[in-house]
């Protein structure tokens, strides 16, 4: 799950680059409908599955969670099919 997680930070902040170099370029307004608050989604349930316990009853549906939201980067060469859901 480390590499799962590291690739999906790795997205997000490949994805938050690409969101600012839009800003710059086209204002601010251009990000109106961008999934920035996904990926401020996915980055916090990444951070509460790095401290939850296994024995959590909401580990198995965050690690469900989690693999599903990779899914929509997996066009991307360094995405794994273990991951998938």
């Amino acid at each position: 799950m480390d590499d799962l997680l590291k690739f999906l930070r790795a997205r997000i902040e490949e994805d938050n680059h690409a969101y600012a170099y839009v800003a710059q370029t086209f204002g601010g307004e251009a990000l109106l409908d961008s999934h920035l608050p996904m990926l401020d989604l996915i980055e916090m349930l990444a951070q509460d599955y790095k401290v939850m316990e296994p024995t959590d009853a909401r580990h198995a549906g965050l690690t469900y969670a989690i693999h599903a939201l990779a899914q929509s980067y997996a066009e991307h060469p360094a995405y794994q099919q273990e991951w998938r859901p």
